[in-house]
């Protein structure tokens, strides 16, 4: 895949090549989307007809670029007689600002062209070619280009104006320019992306960040996010670096849900700018110790959206919280079941501990008595209709066999969930992480039942069925003769063996005996599993083991930082400092931005982590994981109404000092520093 450049304002963005070119594409999302629609599918630039080369790209801003061009092929860029500087910003809408230099000591006429298209694609389409179903109509005016786009009810449309006289036709504008003597020519083009509502309204104008909006006030907006966040001093660059991208891209990657206007988390870029169930939680969870106010309208817009009926055709079932919230075509008119979609049997766990642990940061006793009924009907939903066998534990299987996901729990694709040898366990199927994440969900829930819902019968229940349930899934996941815990158990109880990272979740949950958290912890780290740069999704010598296959030998962040987060819960603080290590160290080789995912090869083989071709980036849960991490390395946990700090920094890591961390106790400071070899006991 070529590279690519892109930017975004909210989930509205553009990606583009190393020109600013974009062509349309049907493996890759390139082109401009908000909303899950493609506004622009081609924006390609020429002069006098021929394509330009990138010079120079600056992408430092998340929501503009500067692209330095120069006519001919490399080779000619010697003696360039000219040079074209485009600009762009996505501010709500997209701008660009296109100026052409005349470096030749007298005038020049030339042609500059810009070719556009929309498609409007749904991002659902965009690997199908199939025809779209509405028609695009093309109105031609004075300075402006309007691409409509309607079916039925459905309606986009895109608006492309410029400042400078342009010949404009249905397939784009041409400038015929003349240039002084060592001058320029500058024209701005402004592209509107327009939502309709039902009644014909933009929707996106109608919220209370809508609309085009500029570079200052984004710009502020971000820096406020930013300056709001704990301020980190520390001798360790990566560390340093990656804090400060993330904040940067936690600050972009805000958008606004057109269901309530809240302000949510995208969960990530090109594929996943929406709401996400599991996501959206997770990466919750890694930012509460640091920006604790943007855990909110994540929490409500799930609760407000919790499943409250049977639906096969969204996997909807009462107490169940949603996977997925899509905007485009394909979910209005139901050929996919996204509006929203409930295939995922991990949430509604991870939303119950999700709101327990953002209680015991901040102490907001009222938003958890205000949600009581959501949190029992989820633990209901894990007790019924979660438990499809009726035997204790958490399963999956999809009520939509023809657009359904086959795979509910993190690992969803295709190939995720397999016995050793490689071969697939049948339907249902309930994976090791999901009893711990329903373990954790009934021991926090029963701390909310007991302190604030005055209920402790239902506490001292819950803890009951946590205890028994803990007891049960030691005697049926434990493989005895390999000494780790299975990835699944099938239909018929039998154990999916296969040897995965899943594993490292089980003791984040504190589902784990104590008497087998050291041997969980030897595969977690050991060559099967560990690559050097982080823990594999897969085991290596395992039957469908692939570096680079998406959840079968890729080393995923967010996976480790919830893996550390669960070495520290048991006390395992080296081998957590390990991994914060090796994951930071990892940052360094993608500019502090950790992607989706990495390649699994082993270090030594490599020396750099190398890329997953099609990973999103930003992607939230990526984005949150040196957050975690840090909380891991500084041993913070909030106990009552303090915070506990307890820090154990890897060795070479130096000091990390961490300030004005916010929660009930008010703001409190953290230091810590590794211990050298020469700082042990008898040393000097």
């Amino acid at each position: 895949m070529k590279e690519l450049v892109s930017i975004l304002d909210g989930n509205t963005f553009l990606v583009s090549d190393r020109r600013g070119d974009i062509e349309p594409s049907y493996d890759f999302p390139t082109g401009l989307f908000s909303f899950d629609t493609r506004f622009l599918s081609t924006w390609v630039l020429t002069l006098d007809g021929e394509r330009l080369h990138a010079l120079s790209v600056d992408d430092a801003e998340s929501y503009r670029t500067k692209f330095f061009l120069a006519p001919g092929e490399p080779t000619h860029y010697l003696d360039a007689k000219a040079s074209v500087i485009r600009s762009r910003a996505i501010v709500g809408s997209f701008e660009e600002e296109l100026t052409v230099l005349n470096h030749l000591g007298a005038e020049v006429e030339c042609t500059v062209r810009i070719e556009m298209g929309a498609d409007f694609a749904d991002l659902f389409e965009i690997k199908d070619s199939r025809r779209k179903r509405g028609q695009t109509t093309v109105s031609v005016g004075e300075h402006e280009l309007r691409l409509t786009y309607r079916r039925e009810a459905f309606h986009r449309e895109t608006v492309v104006s410029t400042s400078a006289p342009a010949q404009v036709d249905a397939t784009g504008m041409t400038f015929r320019i003349r240039v002084a003597r060592n001058s320029r020519w500058t024209t701005r083009l402004h592209v509107s992306s327009v939502v309709y509502g039902a009644r014909g309204e933009d929707i996106r104008a109608t919220l209370p960040y809508g609309g085009s909006r500029s570079a200052d006030v984004i710009r502020a907006e971000q820096q406020e996010l930013i300056d709001r966040a704990p301020k980190l001093g520390c001798d360790c660059e990566p560390l340093a670096g990656a804090y400060r991208r993330s904040l940067n891209d936690l600050a972009a990657l805000r958008y606004e849900s057109i269901a309530l206007g809240v302000r949510l988390i995208a969960a990530g870029l090109p594929w996943f700018m929406t709401l996400f169930g599991r996501d959206s939680i997770i990466t919750s969870l890694q930012v509460l110790p640091f920006l604790p106010e943007l855990v909110p309208p994540t929490i409500l817009m799930l609760a407000g959206l919790q499943g409250h009926r049977v639906d096969d055709f969204r996997d909807e079932e009462p107490g169940k919280i949603l996977h997925e919230l899509r905007y485009g075509e394909t979910a209005g008119f139901e050929e996919q079941p996204h509006s929203p979609y409930y295939g995922s049997a991990d949430s509604t766990p991870l939303f119950i501990i999700l709101i327990d642990e953002y209680e015991r940061w901040t102490g907001d006793s009222a938003l958890v008595r205000r949600l009581e009924p959501q949190v029992r009907a989820a633990l209901k939903w894990i007790d019924t209709y979660g438990d499809l066998l009726g035997t204790g534990y958490l399963w999956y299987q999809t009520r939509n066999p023809e657009t359904g996901l086959p795979n509910q729990c993190w690992k969803d694709s295709w190939d995720a969930i397999s016995y050793a040898d490689g071969q697939f366990p049948g339907f249902p199927r309930a994976t090791c992480e999901l009893q711990g994440y329903a373990y954790d969900a009934k021991m926090r829930a029963a701390r909310l039942a007991r302190t604030f819902w005055n209920d402790p019968e239902y506490a001292d229940r819950l803890e009951r069925e946590a205890a028994d349930l803990k007891r049960r899934f030691d005697r049926d996941f434990w493989i005895a003769d390999r000494e780790y815990y299975a990835l699944a158990l099938d239909a018929d109880g039998r154990q999916v063996d296969a040897l995965t990272s899943n594993i490292g979740h089980l003791l984040w949950s504190g589902i784990v005996d104590e008497s087998r958290a050291g041997k969980v912890v030897e595969h977690l780290l050991g060559p099967r599993l560990f690559s050097g740069w982080g823990v594999r999704t897969l085991a290596e010598d395992e039957g469908r083991y692939n570096p680079i296959g998406y959840h079968v030998g890729t080393v995923w962040p967010f996976d480790n930082s919830i893996i550390a987060w669960g070495l520290w819960r048991y006390g395992f603080r080296n081998e957590a400092g390990k991994l914060c290590d090796t994951m930071l160290a990892a940052s360094r080789y993608f500019e502090g931005r950790l992607p989706e995912a990495f390649a699994g090869y082993d270090r030594d083989l490599t020396d750099y982590p190398v890329e997953y071709p099609t990973a999103c980036s930003p992607q939230a849960w990526s984005t949150g994981t040196p957050l975690l991490l840090l909380r891991v390395m500084l041993g913070l946990e909030p106990q009552g109404e303090h915070l506990i700090i307890d820090p154990a920094v890897p060795p070479g890591m130096g000091r990390v000092e961490l300030l004005d961390i916010p929660g009930r106790w008010g703001m409190v400071d953290a230091l810590g520093r590794s211990r050298e070899p020469s700082d042990q006991p008898g040393d000097g």
